[in-house]
């Protein structure tokens, strides 16, 4: 089992690193060139900037049992795809019976915003509770994994 993290705009790296170190677990962080990581522990792959390539990096490097630490929908749904496990910066795991259901909000939401001429506001600012939260659910879905490759 490896993690990887599709570490464009991903506020959960450090989080991710920090517990990869200490359960020695593989971590490639996996960016465009518009960003720049010097990770204490792990790996990084840096892709050319292209529509998606960091998005394709992300699943190519991918197995089954890996887990895949990303906001994108799309890429969460390749990764479940392949046999990998999905988690959301929030800690929401993205599942075979959740992810339809997300794809089709976010085309509906994208329509939305096609028909709307106001602005729409960005997300909220992270708090340390957003980050407590992931790091549970993270640890929760380590523990799952590896009971269910125990098992």
């Amino acid at each position: 089992m490896k993690i990887i993290v599709d570490a464009d705009a991903c506020p959960v790296i450090k989080i991710v690193e920090r517990i990869a170190a200490e359960k020695k677990i593989e971590l490639l962080l996996v960016c465009d060139t518009s960003h720049m990581f010097q990770p204490t522990y792990g790996r990084v792959i840096t892709v050319d900037k292209g529509n998606d390539a960091a998005d394709f990096m992300v699943i190519q490097k991918g197995q089954k049992s890996d887990i895949v630490v990303t906001q994108d929908y799309g890429v969460a749904a390749m990764a479940l795809g392949k046999g990998m496990y999905a988690i959301h910066q929030s800690g929401k795991w993205y599942t075979n019976e959740n992810i339809d259901m997300l794809l089709f909000e976010r085309h509906m939401a994208k329509q939305a915003r096609k028909l709307s001429k106001s602005h729409m506001k960005g997300p909220r600012k992270r708090t340390p509770e957003d980050d407590e939260r992931f790091e549970q659910s993270f640890l929760k879905l380590l523990v799952t994994i590896q009971s269910q490759v125990n098992s």
